[in-house]
């Protein structure tokens, strides 16, 4: 059974545009290499490119452990972690990761469920 297949550009810049606090929208490969999407325009990054490339690889890995569980608990529907100055999502989609970066005060109950019903359409 063959994969769907997925416009990551256009999903990416979806995200950006449904909620003026989401910074960065990305898809993540599993190697941790970003393959579409980045930083909203006239939007200061937090961290420098490097911090990136560290972030995304450490999402990857995570996302690669946490399939372990998938056959005992389901598979992950999304993951957020809330920092102090920012909120971080992932989706995975087919075996990549759409990571996205928001405001520290976005609306982390509904944001997630955006995201999924643009992944989704």
């Amino acid at each position: 059974m063959s994969a769907k297949i997925y416009d990551y550009t256009k999903i990416c810049d979806s995200v950006l545009s449904v909620d003026p606090k989401i910074r960065f929208a990305g898809v993540i490969n599993e190697r941790g290499r970003l393959v579409a999407g980045g930083m909203k325009e006239n939007v200061e990054p937090i961290e420098s490119e490097k911090d990136d490339e560290m972030i995304f690889m450490e999402l990857a890995l995570r996302v690669k452990m946490r399939k372990e569980f998938d056959k005992q608990l389901g598979p992950v529907n999304f993951a957020l972690a809330s920092r102090e100055r920012a909120l971080a999502i992932s989706v995975i989609i087919n075996d990549d990761i759409l990571y996205v970066v928001a405001e520290s005060d976005a609306d982390y109950g509904t944001l997630p469920q955006k995201i999924l019903e643009i992944i989704n359409s």
